[in-house]
């Protein structure tokens, strides 16, 4: 009776939680291609130079990495070929402990993306969350030829080959447009002057001891009769902003970053001009010139300057262009290049090129 409880409990855990963990990667696939690109990185410089091999493949693993665990979730969910499948899920978990266990002792990448943007964990945090989970994956794989299939084999394979077929079709989708739902500080209704500011002021625990008593306040003592012992930071997650490394400049060096929050602003970015796709840039290119006298329209860039001479003088693309770093903008936006539009540091709308709008989309947004 016991085992059937943890067995059942076991089943929608891991099932539950790698479905959840998949469509949330699901729905914004470029921003696992450049949490991939930081493991490769980050591994190319610690174990080996090979691994940049990979980063031009980042994109690609991280969607077979996303059907893979989407597929994992719903096979164990139907107990689906268990042997194969509590195999290959044990090889999934020992590298994701792996990932989350370097990352947090080593302090090498900073958030592992297990749940994208829409829940923010520390290293320390998602190398307990998969130890937790090791310990429910490791009770299916102890008892994987006891399960019985909660479906016939051939409804079985139906299901999990639609599952693939469905994710690779969603995937596709939200990479050639944008995250279906955006959990980024720059989404739309946000203003980014506010995301730049914390929302509380530190909340301070501090312990002291006196006379052999613990004495927990709110403010530090300083009375040499109490001896400090340790204090900690309650409300640590909202003393930090939300943004803390938005900055632009001019080719001169000038700081534009608050010029980019005065009135209404046309953002094109392009955070690699030799990246950048040009299947849209007439439509781009025609926005700016409909607009020309209405809005100020100029493109962020993380390029070089000689870049992106080349790239507007190639494209015909008649509008200033300012520098932010590369990560920045490929948090902005999930296009290169794509668009965005702010009145007084607001955001309007973002688009990716594939969705360029019309300039009268635009002017009607600014009403």
């Amino acid at each position: 009776m016991f085992r059937r409880i943890i067995d059942q409990f076991s089943r929608f855990f891991v099932g539950g939680l790698f479905i959840f963990s998949g469509l949330i990667k699901l729905n914004d696939p470029v921003g696992t291609q450049i949490k991939m690109e930081e493991y490769f990185e980050v591994f190319a410089d610690d174990f080996g130079l090979f691994f940049h091999y990979f980063i031009p493949g980042s994109l690609e693993i991280g969607m077979i990495m996303i059907i893979l665990e989407l597929a994992i979730g719903v096979a164990i969910l139907i107990f689906w070929r268990m042997n194969l499948t509590t195999w290959i899920l044990l090889g999934l978990m020992l590298f994701f402990t792996f990932l989350t266990f370097y990352s947090a002792y080593f302090n090498k990448v900073t958030d592992c993306g297990c749940f994208g943007d829409a829940i923010k964990l520390t290293p320390w945090e998602s190398f307990t969350k998969d130890i937790i989970l090791m310990v429910f994956v490791l009770h299916l794989f102890w008892f994987r030829r006891k399960y019985q299939p909660a479906l016939r084999t051939r409804e079985g394979n139906a299901i999990v080959i639609t599952t693939i077929l469905i994710s690779l079709f969603l995937g596709i989708y939200a990479i050639q447009h944008l995250p279906f739902i955006d959990f980024r500080a720059y989404r739309v209704g946000n203003n980014i002057p506010q995301q730049m500011i914390a929302t509380e002021q530190p909340v301070i625990k501090y312990v002291f001891e006196n006379d052999g008593k613990k004495i927990i306040s709110d403010k530090y003592i300083s009375d040499p009769a109490y001896k400090y012992v340790s204090s900690k930071i309650l409300n640590e997650d909202k003393i930090k902003p939300k943004i803390t490394d938005y900055s632009v400049s001019s080719t001169e060096g000038e700081d534009k970053t608050q010029y980019t929050f005065q009135g209404s602003r046309l953002l094109i970015v392009i955070s690699n001009a030799g990246k950048a796709s040009t299947k849209n840039i007439e439509a781009i290119r025609n926005l700016t010139r409909a607009l020309e006298g209405k809005v100020d329209c100029f493109v962020l860039t993380a390029s070089s300057a000689e870049a992106m001479e080349t790239f507007r003088h190639e494209n015909q693309l008649a509008v200033p262009y300012y520098f932010s770093d590369a990560t920045v903008l490929k948090t902005i936006i999930r296009a290169n290049p794509g668009i965005a539009l702010w009145k007084d540091g607001t955001v309007l709308g973002n688009w990716h090129y594939n969705d360029t709008p019309s300039a009268e989309e635009i002017l009607n947004l600014l009403q």
